[in-house]
């Protein structure tokens, strides 16, 4: 069962291998203002090739804003490598493999394929920003695949959120 995350807690661990070599793990990362860390469905999901394919043309816009980003899924290291080439998404980094307890612990939803080009378990989207020291800032969570956040007007609201020192929300018990 996943779990409710607490905005302004210490996120859940997570590292990966990376397309192209190497391993990302979000205890490494030091971002100026965050991380966003994005879980999408895999290789099967027209939707997260639109999401995606339009996040790689503002990488440039999170690097200004002191965003880091990365990209994951529970597709294996072969299909998440035809993802970015297939995709075209030179510009993210692209984490394969995380697994059914990492998607629980990010308090994410988990699907069971129904058609075969699908892995027969996979995350459902959700978007975080983690800051510099590991709390998490924001939490986007989704069950459909068609509700996601405008990641353009995120990433234009870092500069706002930093300035005015705006807290993470939904902190009340």
């Amino acid at each position: 069962m996943s779990q409710k995350l607490i905005p302004d807690t210490k996120a859940p661990a997570l590292s990966l291998g990376l397309v192209g070599g190497g391993t990302w793990t979000l205890a490494d990362q030091t971002p100026k203002n965050f991380s966003m860390v994005i879980f999408y469905r895999g290789l099967h999901c027209p939707v997260c090739k639109m999401y995606l394919t339009k996040l790689n043309g503002l990488i440039d816009m999170a690097a200004e804003a002191g965003v880091n980003v990365v990209a994951v899924s529970m597709d294996p290291e072969d299909r998440a490598t035809q993802t970015k080439t297939d995709w075209e998404l030179g510009n993210i980094d692209l984490a394969y493999g995380a697994t059914a307890d990492d998607v629980r612990n990010w308090g994410l939803y988990l699907s069971t394929a129904f058609k075969d080009a699908e892995i027969p378990q996979f995350a459902e989207p959700g978007l975080f920003w983690v800051r510099p020291d590991g709390r998490l800032y924001l939490i986007d969570i989704s069950n459909m695949p068609w509700s996601r956040p405008d990641v353009e007007f995120l990433l234009s609201k870092v500069q706002f959120a930093m300035d005015n020192g705006y807290p993470a929300r939904g902190t009340t018990a």
